[in-house]
Parts: C-alpha cells; structure tokens; sequence
C-alpha cells in the first residue's frame, strides 16, 4: 500500500504542484521533522511555492513514515485547503480524464480573462466565495491582506489563483458568486455570447441568471462548459496544458488541450502574458542566478541564445514576489541600448511571464505614450525602456526642470549588454549616479543619518571583452572596471554542458582579381581630382586610410574656406566608397551609386518644382569641373559593370558557400553580417536577382539599422520587425544584415552564421557566432586573400581566449582583494567623471553667451545665423531650431526628404532644408505644433567662435549653452510678419 501511494505521489508530481499551498499543509503534518518544515517554508518565501511542494513530496517519499502516515497525509491535504490534490492522492477519488480535461479547460479559461475578472469588486467576491465553500477562511485572511496592501487589482489576481486550485465544481459555484455579486458581464464572458439571452431573460424574471449550473446538474464532475466550446475558442489536441506532466507512464491521465484563442508566436505578451506561465531555468542559469537571488549585484554572463534574459526575468520575478511578501515597495527597470530590444522585451520575455503577475510597460523613443517617463513609472512594476530615457529623466529631477525620477525609487535595475557600461556611455552615467550615491551613504552612516536606498543592479551580457588590452593583466583590469562600473559582488559564468552549441568554423578565401578594369577608371577619375585639387594622398584609393585622410582634408578645407579642396575632397569619398563596393558587391551596384550621387546632386542645383520664380543655384568652376568628369566616364563605367568576368572573386566565393549551406541541409536559415548597409541592400537585391539561389531554396532579405542616413533609407522599426517575423515563420530564411543583428535582437536560431569581409572585435565576432545556435551549425568568415581579415579574426581569438581566462582569473580572487580593487576603480571612476563635469562647466561658463557663435555652410561659407537665432526644443530630444525661421528662409530651400518619414507626439519631419545657394543640406524642417521650424545639423556648418574656425559632428560637443525654444513668442513673431 505504502508503495502504490508513493507511486501515485510520483505519478502525480507536476499536478500536485499545481494543486497544493504548502504552508497551510505544514501546519498539519506531524511526521516531518521542525528543520524539514522550516527548510520547505523557507524555500516557498524565497523560490516558490512549486520548489516547496517539490521539498514536500520528496520529504514525504524519505522520512520514517509512522503508521497511518498516507491517511495523515490526505488529512493535513484537505485540511489546509488543498481537497483538489487530496483527491490525487487517495486512489479511489482519483478524476477520471475528462473530468480532468473540462476541469483544465476551465483553468485555461480564467487564465485567459485574468485580465477582464481581475477589474471584479475583489471583497465582495472573495466573500461570496468563503461563504459557498470554494476559499477557505485562510485563503480569505490571505487575499484580503492582499487588497489592503496593493489593491483591489492585485487581490483578484490571488483569488482567481486559489479558486482554480479547488475540486472540480469550483467553476460553476464560482460564476454563482459572480452572479450573486451582480458582476454578469463577466458571468457572459466566461459562459460565451450563446448565454446572454438566457440569462437576460431570467434577469428579468427577478431570478439569478443560470441558476441550473450546480454541480449536481451539470458535467459529469460538476462544471458547465458547453457554450465554452461552441463560442469561446478553437482547442485542439496538441500540447499540454501547464499542469500536465508530459513524462508521466500512459496509464495517468494525460489530457491533451490546448487554448488556441490567439497567437502566442507573435502576440507572447497578449497570449501568454494573461496567463500564469511558468518559468523553467536549466542547472546553469540557475546556478548564475543564485547570488542575485540574494539580493547581490551581479554580472551574468552567458553566450548568445543560452538564456541570459530569461534568467533576468526569473530573478525580477523572484525580486518582486519578496518584496511583496516583506512588505517593501518593489520596482524594476530593465534598460537596454537599442530601441528594438524595448519591444522584443516587453513581448517575448517580461510581459510575456509576469504581466500576469505585475504591472508592465515599455517606453521608448518610438512610443506614443500620452504620459510623462515619471508618470509610467509610478504607475507600473516593471518599466522597460531604453537607456537614454532614464538618464533624461534623473538628469530632470537633479536639475529641477521637472519631477523626473530618482534611482531610490527603483528595487532592482536590470543593465541588458552590460558590457557598454564603460567609456563615458549612457549606461556609465546611469551608475555613475548610483556610485557617488553608495559612497555618499557609507558617509551618512557614519553621521549616524538614514542611507538613501539604493537599488540591486543585475549585468547581462554575452562578452564583457577586454577592450584595448594587448596583454593579461590589462584584461584583467578591463574586466574589473565593469564590474566596478556596475558594483558587482562578481561576474557569473555558467557551464553549459550539453546545452552549449559552438558553431563549426571556416575560412573561405577569394583570390585577387586579375583584372579589374572598372576599379582602374574609377582610380583615373581620382587621380584626376588629385591633380584638380592639387592633393597628394599617401596611401592607396580603395582603403580605409584613404577614407580618413580624404575626410581630414575635407574638414581642414571647410574651415579655411577653401571651396575648391572641400568639394573635391566630397566627391573623392564617393568614389572611394565606389571602388570599396566594386571590391565587395557588384560592380553595377557601384555604378548605380555613383549614378545616383551625382543626379542628387544634380537635382540640388535645381530650382524647387513649386517655386517656379526661384532661379537654379549656382554651379561653381569646380562642381562643373566634376559633374564633366563624371558624365565623361560615365558610359565606359556602365559598359564594364555589364561583364562579370571581371567582378570581384569573393563574390564568387559567397555564392559557393551560400549554395553549398543551403544545399547540404534539410531545413537551413542563416544570416549574413556585412559592413554597410549599401553592401546589405546590394547583396540581397543579388540573392533575390539569382535562378541559383531560388533554386536552392534561399529566400532573403536585408536588415539594417534604423537611424537617419542620407546616403541610404533606414528602415523602421516596424519594417525591422516585419522582416524577423517571416525570418522566424520561413518565409525568408537568409538574412543579409549589418552590425545590428550581432547584439541583443531575438533571432530564430540559425545554422549558418557567415562574416562577408567583416572583422571588427571580439565582442561582435562572440555575438555574431552566437547567432547560429542550432544543431550542426556553422560559421564562416569570406575574405579576400590579402586583406589581413583573416589575421585580424586570429587576433579576436586570441583576445576572446585572453577574456576567458581574465574573467576566471577574477572569479578567483580572494574577496578581500577584489573589494579593494573594486572601490580603487570606484572612486577613480568618480573623480574621472568629476573632472570631466566641472571641465564642461568651465567651458560653458567661458562661453556663456551665444551671440559670440557664428554658423556658415559648410560647402559655400555663407553666413547663416549666430547663436543668439538659436533655440533647444528640449520635448523634442534637444532638436536645435532657428527662432527667426521667417527671415532666414530667405537663405534657404525646402525639399522633400526621400529617406526621411518620422513622427512624434509634437514634431514631424519630412523635408530637408538646403542652403538656396549651393544646394548643401543644412538640416530639415520640423513642423512643430502647427509652426514650421528650420532644425539644423551642426556638422552641416562652419562653427566660428571669435575669430576661430572649428567644424562639430554632434550639438553636444560645442559647449554653449543655448536658451530653450518658447513657442508662444515664436508664434507672436510669425503671426507679426510680412509672410503668409
């Protein structure tokens, strides 16, 4: 008998942790030992209440086991409020298999609506349910302590939990204590729309509407379903639900529904994020995730795709759920570097398993939430966001502009690519705060004063690197700077036995052409610049020394004005950017851009189609010089783009190892990293051109970065997330992307990873490899023979092995020695940052009036405006606008922006505005709250402060401090003004 009942136990495990609360249970067992029990709680407080029951079965499995033990057992199951499991346990009670599938459809139901029953009058529910004998008196202690702590909300969500764990019958009494509540709207939602006539009906009767549904007359095991199946959803027999154990023998019963209403692969958050999903951690995150669990700041890292998130997700959940049980506020951040990464977050990982549980948002550059960054964060327990709006938001409130936040008002801060923490990054000022904070505490408790809370900081990253180190020790140090960075207790790497996927690895190398006759006439038309402009490179066309060289050039000749250097130095960069394409993709592909450079030009030139009186801009003897150029080369140009004899040999390469992937497989997906996004668009329009790849099965498809360029449209980020969602669903299955694949983005695993000429670091090569994560995966680098890529792929070898051993050798120091090299890069941190803040404030101190800042173009030298003209729109991330645009409109054009679509709350932008006498972009035209205003870009510009002459990529970096942009006096000058 003793045996049959621990069979049974065991054959019901994974139902038993669903079914039993084991702190109500403990009360009532007399045969297990006091150190047992307090073990068991403990593990319910800390891990949860399905680990506990797990300690429970086992000790009951291994203790003594007095006489009558197994009817103690059932005893202390019902009386703690767990009748539903008793019945598993006594074999003559156990359901039969379709009352245990009408009773898991109805579990899977409440799931669903959790969201709609939780908005129920939780007290008087949770009453009506103590008085029918479906909550127990703790079950009511428990839920009403709920409500009191976090609300009406919260409470529900306890109740739905405790109800679904009853016998079966729980579903019809419980809809009569909906009725009895007079909460009917949700008695039809969960009985389907074929009930709403009856039940009005018996409304008006003055009765209770369905009053027959008692467990006496309905199923077999009391539940009334029948209208669930007919209106509510699809169910269909292929998964198991969350409380079927897959492994158990064929003679338990193994019901086999699955709730189909939406669906979970594109919708995680909206499918299962309404339901109570489980979170299954293998041994090696569980054992990264332990020190967190602690309450200690740490760093985990995990390679790609082995879970570093979901591990991130358990211990925000865990976090949460302790703080509610201490009765301490809890709240997380999850900040990441990417606007992308918000979303996938939100969907696939958090929202998905625990909006069920707490309230979660996402903020963004691109959300169009209508309330203010403080305002989501009050309001909600998980907050993602990216890491830019944070900083905004503390550097609001230490200022005084507005609320904002404060880092004391957060629990838990998750750092997603924490390895970014370092060389003055967003993520670096974020912790520079929390440092300078944790000091200042330690000298507040020696004054005997209250600390201000700090929150736990939790690191995720695949490749902490080692940054510029080129021996041990330094990668030593580069790895205890981040964890300094981060206040790390210590950086957690797991063993991943046989969950680790290393991809096979190769080299395919292309030999030099023989000829490259295309590449000549480009290098003659340079040549012929050089001799124009009186320039004499060092190095060879072609290069990216060139590159730099040619962009000094360009630089030096805007600042001295000398027209002539500064626009052949321009062209030059096309060309050479022309000769880099022939090299990596086709040579038409190289033709069209040069062909397109100059008809953009061209159209520059051109008076506005709507301003018809406007006269074309002036050409100067130099842009003629080299439009001539151009067109005299231009038919020889496309007249060898048309041979492929003479196109590039890695070229040729790619498609060999392309071919050879998707052929030699029965199911290949793969992605390919390339350096620009010319070259990805390019390679894709290649693919999809070639009867080869189709028949091979190869479907492709580029992806690239979002940010603004003029020279290539970005995609948004919805066009981003159409293009992973056929990648994940097959229907394309060869991604063509550059560098914003390699880092954090949720891509279906591949098994063909290949580098196309492209070496940069250890860190992108870790993440990169890490994409293919599929069985019998491979990873390839093509490189042109010569090229010193593949020397340069050795080196990052080197230095991820360097990295290893480093974080190892740190992983082994005694405590003692890593806590004070810990706080020596702590406080130099502090001092650094310190430093370069009052240096800042110097410079802004010694130019603090704008009206000493001139701006000219940068291609003519015309003088634009000064920096008395200028304004910041601060809700417009620090957008800089021209306040007397009604003026200077006279120096400028208007065109529509082909690559530029963007909207915002307040802004809009869509036309570029261009100086009306050379044609040279300045910046576009925003149109803010019914007004247009001139937004300009700095790195259009000569900057003349006094008497001298500098050129700015970015605003921040002219130090100058320029007043915020008032609408109503903008509005007051233009409506004063001469113009329409």
């Amino acid at each position: 008998m003793t045996q049959d009942l621990l069979q049974l136990i065991e054959c019901f495990r994974n139902r038993l942790r669903s079914l039993i609360q084991v702190e109500p249970v403990l009360d009532h067992l007399y045969f297990i030992g006091r150190d047992q029990k307090e073990l068991i709680a403990a593990t319910a407080k800390n891990e949860g209440n399905r680990r506990a029951v797990d300690l429970l079965v086992d000790a009951v499995g291994r203790s003594s086991r007095p006489a009558g033990w197994s009817r103690a057992f059932v005893d202390a199951l019902k009386a703690g409020g767990c009748k539903h499991a008793a019945m598993y346990v006594e074999a003559e009670h156990i359901p039969s298999a379709s009352a245990e599938a009408e009773n898991d459809l109805c579990v899977q139901l409440i799931d669903l609506l959790a969201p709609s029953l939780q908005e129920m009058k939780t007290p008087e529910v949770c009453l009506v349910c103590y008085a029918l004998n479906i909550l127990t008196g703790e079950d009511k202690e428990i839920i009403t302590a709920e409500i009191a702590n976090y609300g009406n909300k919260s409470g529900a969500r306890v109740l739905l939990r405790r109800i679904v764990q009853k016998p079966p019958g729980w579903f019809s009494t419980f809809l009569d204590a909906l009725r009895k509540t007079e909460h009917f709207h949700m008695v039809q939602e969960l009985m389907g729309a074929d009930s709403l006539e009856n039940n009005q009906g018996e409304c008006s009767n003055g009765t209770h509407p369905g009053r027959d549904a008692s467990p006496s007359q309905g199923t077999p095991s009391g539940t009334r379903t029948p209208d669930l199946l007919e209106s509510r959803t699809v169910v269909q027999p292929t998964a198991p639900l969350r409380h079927t154990n897959p492994e158990l023998p064929q003679s338990c019963p193994k019901p086999l529904l699955h709730f189909t209403g939406v669906d979970e692969a594109e919708h995680g958050a909206t499918a299962a994020g309404s339901m109570e999903t489980d979170i299954v951690l293998r041994p090696y995150q569980v054992d990264v995730a332990r020190s967190a669990l602690e309450g200690k700041n740490i760093i985990i890292c995990l390679p790609t795709g082995s879970g570093k998130t979901r591990v991130a997700v358990y211990i925000t959940k865990e976090h949460l759920d302790r703080c509610r049980r201490e009765g301490k506020p809890g709240k997380v951040v999850v900040l990441v570097n990417k606007v992308p990464l918000v979303e996938q977050h939100y969907s696939t990982e958090f929202g998905k398993y625990l909006k069920c549980r707490y309230r979660v948002e996402r903020v963004s550059g691109n959300s169009q939430l209508k309330i203010s960054f403080s305002d989501v964060v009050r309001k909600n327990d998980i907050i993602i966001c990216t890491a830019q709006i944070l900083e905004n938001s503390l550097a609001r409130a230490k200022s005084g502009e507005d609320e904002g936040v404060c880092l004391s008002e957060f629990s838990l801060v998750v750092i997603d690519e924490c390895h970014h923490t370092q060389k003055g990054g967003v993520y670096n000022h974020i912790m520079f705060r929390y440092l300078k904070q944790k000091h200042k505490n330690a000298r507040r408790i020696k004054e005997q004063n209250d600390p201000i809370p700090i929150p736990q900081i939790l690191g995720l990253t695949a490749s902490p690197g080692v940054g510029g180190a080129n021996n041990q020790k330094k990668a030593e140090e580069h790895i205890l700077k981040i964890c300094a960075n981060l206040d790390a207790f210590g950086i957690m790497t797991g063993c991943l036995g046989e969950h680790k996927k290393d991809p096979y690895k190769k080299i395919a190398s292309a030999e030099e052409r023989k000829e490259d006759p295309f590449g000549d006439v480009i290098k003659r038309i340079m040549n012929a610049i050089h001799v124009h402009a009186g320039l004499d490179p060092l190095c060879n066309p072609g290069t990216q020394n060139y590159e730099q060289w040619v962009v000094q050039k360009e630089q030096n000749a805007a600042k001295e004005e000398n027209q002539k250097v500064r626009v052949c130095a321009q062209h030059l960069r096309q060309y050479n950017e022309a000769l880099h394409q022939s090299n990596t993709i086709r040579m038409s592909d190289a033709f069209r851009f040069l062909k397109k450079y100059y008809n953009e030009e061209k159209r520059k030139k051109a008076a506005p189609e709507e301003e018809e009186e406007e006269e074309a801009i002036g050409v100067t003897e130099t842009e003629r010089f080299l439009f001539q150029l151009f067109k005299d080369n231009k038919a020889e140009l496309q007249r060898l783009a048309e041979h492929p004899e003479y196109e590039n040999k890695t070229l040729s390469t790619l498609r060999s190892v392309i071919l050879q992937e998707f052929t030699g497989r029965d199911e290949a997906r793969g992605i390919i990293f390339t350096r620009t996004r010319l070259s990805a668009i390019a390679l894709s329009q290649w693919i999809q051109e070639n009867k080869k790849f189709e028949e091979a099965g190869v479907r492709g498809s580029h992806l690239i970065g979002a940010g603004d360029q003029s020279v290539v449209k970005p995609m948004t980020s919805n066009e981003q997330k159409e293009v992973l969602r056929k990648f994940r669903t097959g229907e394309i299955n060869l991604l063509i992307a550059t560098t914003v694949a390699e880092e954090g983005l949720d891509i279906k695993e591949c098994n063909i990873v290949i580098r196309y000429g492209l070496v940069t670091n250890e860190i992108a090569m870790i993440q990169a490899r890490g994409r293919g994560r599929a069985e019998d995966s491979s990873y390839t680098l093509v490189e042109l023979e010569g090229s010193g890529v593949a020397e340069r792929e050795s080196v990052n070898e080197y230095r991820e092995k360097m990295m290893s051993k480093a974080i190892q050798k740190v992983q082994n120091l005694e405590r003692a020695e890593y806590e004070k090299k810990i706080k020596e890069f702590q406080f130099q941190t502090i001092f650094e940052e310190e430093i370069r803040n009052k240096k800042k404030k110097q410079k802004v101190m010694q130019k603090e009036d704008p009206g000493k800042v001139k701006f000219s173009c940068r291609r003519c030298n015309t003088q634009v405006c000064s920096g008395n003209d200028i304004q910041i729109m601060v809700s417009s991330n620090l957008l800089v606008m021209t306040t007397s645009n009604f003026i200077y409109r006279k120096l400028f054009i208007v065109r529509q922006n082909t690559t530029l679509q963007e909207r915002s709350l307040d802004y809009e932008a869509n036309d570029v505005i261009a100086c009306k006498k050379c044609g040279n972009k300045w910046g576009n035209m925003m149109r803010h709250r019914g007004i247009d205003c001139p937004c300009l870009s700095v790195k259009n510009f000569v900057v003349t402060i006094d008497t001298k002459k500098k050129t700015y990529n970015k605003w921040n970096e002219l130090a100058i401090r320029f007043p915020v942009f008032d609408y109503s006096d903008h509005a007051h000058l233009l409506a004063n003004s001469d113009s329409d």
